[in-house]
């Protein structure tokens, strides 16, 4: 049966379509998860909302993210210390992970996700305790679906253990053939490509620092098998440098062209620490990079050259990256915070609030290889935000709705998340979960997680 939806009287539409139309005064007609009219024509429709006030923009892509991290935040012992250090102690907390955290965590990062806006998750989860069920990348599409969020999950992975000369300690490790066999369990039973997907699977080895090369390579030769793409963390801190240096006499980048990890199935996660070479190496190649403007902040691990990979025209998306490292799930945040960040550090060169929203929507479809979602025009899935402008914290603002998320930002939750023509978030609340409900189980795992260790 068909499902439609009419958006009445819109104020503003911010399409971030390939000519950057804005649209005033318009409706929006939705029929079954796919945007069918924008413009003046009336519909009628299963259910009616009132744009009256709101702007619209295409729903958020976060590209890079470590949800189960959301039992780890705010932690006192690690608010000082950088990225191995900071792995190494927490380590010792995520060694207790099980389904429950899974699936309590995934609720609140994705839950957090779609209340500012984001539609579209990309999860890195590469812990997977041996004393624990193989099952944790199915609870968290599980919990994917009864929130109603388009999820790219992926199969991360560790095989480096620090006996070995890794970071994480022996009982996180996995072995090689384990993890290609769940990996390729994990593809066959969730990964759907077609148009308007709401799952999809990547393959993630974690980092140089804790997996083997020849795990690498395998994944790679394995996800092209399948057809499936490439993500892990790559130039995020001087340590990890360091560490390839000495260990492959190479640097990172060159250390993962050399195991297959480059072109135009392969984005990293940070990608701070590139040279020129390496720059226009990505960009030749057409390899991403997710950007992670707040986690690199907090871990002391230097600014992306986002400006120079915009005008080379490198893969760019934004990420909000664990939310331990955040420590929040706030895609809009990071809007923000980049804008303001790349003005701080290049000045006149640095992207306009509009890039940095550009980045969050067709940015990320494009490292997630996507062309259905990203933005709002006729064809594509139904996927978008609104907020009402007609509060306090928007007088005066008006005169830019296309970059007014990074010069001036949101204060509070979207008015509406629409995921696929569905209402997932209303005035502010999640309309698929009992939030308080959530809040007070995932509360109580959180107590016995920390106290585990």
């Amino acid at each position: 049966m068909t499902k439609s939806l009419f958006i009445e009287n819109v104020k503003t539409v911010v399409t971030c379509d390939e000519n950057d139309n804005v649209m005033e005064n318009v409706n929006i007609y939705i029929e079954d998860g796919i945007i069918k009219n924008i413009g003046t024509d009336k519909f009628n429709a299963d259910e009616i909302i009132d744009g009256k006030n709101m702007i619209a923009y295409p729903g958020l892509i976060n590209t890079h993210h470590h949800l189960y991290q959301t039992f780890t935040r705010n932690l006192p012992q690690v608010q000082n210390m950088e990225l191995f250090d900071w792995l190494v102690t927490l380590y010792e907390i995520w060694k207790g992970l099980d389904t429950d955290v899974i699936r309590y965590s995934s609720f609140v990062g994705m839950g957090d996700l779609l209340k500012n806006g984001c539609t579209t998750c990309f999860d890195h989860h590469y812990v997977f305790p041996q004393t624990t069920s193989e099952q944790l990348i199915d609870v968290q599409f599980q919990a994917a679906s009864e929130l109603g969020i388009r999820m790219h999950a992926s199969r991360g992975s560790m095989s480096l253990s620090k006996k070995d000369g890794g970071l994480p300690p022996d009982s996180v490790v996995q072995d090689l053939d384990k993890i290609l066999y769940d990996s390729e369990r994990l593809v066959k039973k969730y990964h759907d490509n077609s148009e308007f997907s709401m799952r999809q699977v990547v393959l993630a080895p974690c980092s140089p620092f804790s997996v083997t090369g020849e795990l690498m390579k395998e994944s790679a030769i394995l996800a092209r098998k399948l057809g499936v793409r490439l993500h892990t963390h790559l130039a995020e801190t001087l340590d990890e440098e360091k560490f390839t240096l000495e260990k492959f006499n190479m640097r990172p980048l060159e250390y993962m062209e050399s195991l297959g990890w480059i072109g135009e199935d392969v984005w990293y996660a940070h990608g701070i620490h590139f040279n020129d070479d390496e720059l226009k190496k990505l960009a030749e190649t057409k390899t991403g990079v997710a950007h992670c403007p707040i986690s690199n902040m907090k871990l002391s691990s230097g600014i992306a050259r986002i400006p120079e990979m915009i005008d080379l025209d490198i893969p760019v998306g934004l990420a909000v990256d664990g939310s331990a490292s955040n420590d929040g799930s706030n895609l809009l945040e990071e809007i923000r915070v980049s804008y303001l960040l790349h003005r701080l550090n290049s000045s006149r060169k640095a992207p306009t609030g509009y890039d940095i929203l550009k980045l969050a929507t067709k940015g990320g479809a494009r490292l997630l290889g996507r062309k259905d979602i990203g933005e709002l025009s006729v064809g594509k899935a139904a996927d978008l935000f609104m907020i009402n402008t007609n509060r306090l914290e928007f007088v005066g603002t008006q005169y830019d709705p296309k970059s007014v998320l990074g010069t001036v930002g949101v204060k509070g939750s979207v008015d509406y998340t629409i995921v696929g023509g569905k209402t997932v978030v209303k005035d502010g609340k999640l309309l698929t979960i009992d939030e308080e409900k959530i809040v007070h189980e995932a509360n109580s795992k959180v107590e016995e997680l920390v106290k585990k260790a």
